[in-house]
């Protein structure tokens, strides 16, 4: 972060032209961000210490209040600007384990939120901090799952799991702009990759609401062991055990060879809610791991949606990730199946 008066922000190496280089659309984002803190009851504390994070795909901004606390607005490109309108609706349909915005504007994807406290991130002591919070994200996804309807009403992209196995057949055939990278590693899963989609389609298990992101600074924690999710622009309406990918990899990241036991009862401690449903234990893993192979085209999708970057913001290599890398990395976590 830094001041929005220098001339350099963070950009986090990105070579990101956002809507914050207007001066009109920036003055207007912070009186409508001001607007919203004094309706809330709080007082911003002038725009001389704002802090601005800039993205190819966002653009957040800190504004300080009252106490030395901070609220932080928003605004997400087009094809996230879902966010706003999601991050409205959560609260009520999940109160208490979703960060309440102070203030959303659909329209302009706008969002601005009261500063959500100390993180899973900062809390961790090991791999097992994750057990709790799994579980209580596998409630909210089954608690949402009847609401899959109005998820999808709000914007939020589809990616079910026969959806997907269509969009494969286009990234197959070279449509929608894919590279060589990934078409090369997609390039022997055609009919497999149907095949688990529609398995998945199948199995019973109902569509919801999956973060897409899920890592442990999207967590913030609670007293009493709770915890409340955020950051909901990587989401997605599909197979809800597909959100273990994000964790697989996150995991697989800080643990190496030491993953795989440790993914194994952080899957098992997420599938548990979904037993009462009449699957069985085997049933469920399998269907996890199928989730877990499917996805990545779903982050293709995202990656080459348009409209997923501010205009002008040219596309960075580093958001298309490699299909071949993300499926070698959860076989890795021994979450696929065979």
């Amino acid at each position: 972060m830094t001041i929005v008066d220098e001339p350099v922000a963070d950009t986090g190496g990105f070579d990101a032209l956002t809507p914050w280089s207007e001066p009109g659309w920036r003055d207007a984002a912070l009186t409508w961000a001001e607007d919203g803190l004094r309706a809330a009851g709080h007082e911003p504390a002038g725009r001389a210490g704002v802090r601005v994070r800039l993205r190819p795909w966002s653009v957040v901004a800190g504004i300080g209040i009252e106490d030395g606390a901070t609220a932080w607005f928003k605004a997400n490109a087009p094809a996230s600007a879902f966010e706003a309108a999601l991050a409205g609706a959560l609260p009520a349909w999940v109160p208490g384990q979703v960060l309440a915005p102070l203030a959303v504007e659909p329209a302009r994807g706008w969002t601005l939120f009261a500063d959500g406290g100390g993180t899973l991130a900062g809390a961790a002591t090991g791999p097992e901090t994750w057990v709790a919070p799994l579980q209580q994200y596998a409630e909210l996804q089954r608690t949402l799952a009847p609401r899959a309807g109005a998820l999808l009403d709000l914007g939020v992209p589809d990616r079910r799991p026969q959806l997907l196995a269509g969009g494969m057949a286009m990234l197959l055939a070279r449509a929608g702009g894919v590279d060589d990278a990934v078409h090369d590693a997609i390039g022997g899963l055609g009919g497999r990759y149907a095949g688990w989609c529609a398995e998945l389609a199948g199995s019973g298990v109902p569509v919801t609401l999956d973060h897409g992101d899920l890592q442990d600074g999207q967590v913030f924690t609670r007293p009493g062991g709770r915890y409340v999710f955020h950051d909901w622009d990587a989401a997605s309406v599909g197979m809800p055990f597909a959100s273990l990918a994000v964790v697989a990899r996150v995991v697989r990241e800080r643990l190496g060879a030491d993953a795989p036991a440790v993914l194994t009862r952080l899957r098992d401690a997420y599938l548990e809610p979904w037993t009462t449903d009449g699957h069985t234990r085997a049933e469920l893993t399998r269907l996890a791991g199928l989730a877990c192979r499917v996805a990545p085209i779903g982050q293709v999708f995202r990656a080459l949606a348009p409209g997923r970057i501010f205009p002008g913001s040219p596309m960075d290599t580093r958001a298309v990730l490699s299909v071949a890398a993300q499926q070698a990395l959860v076989a890795a976590c021994g979450l696929l199946v065979d």
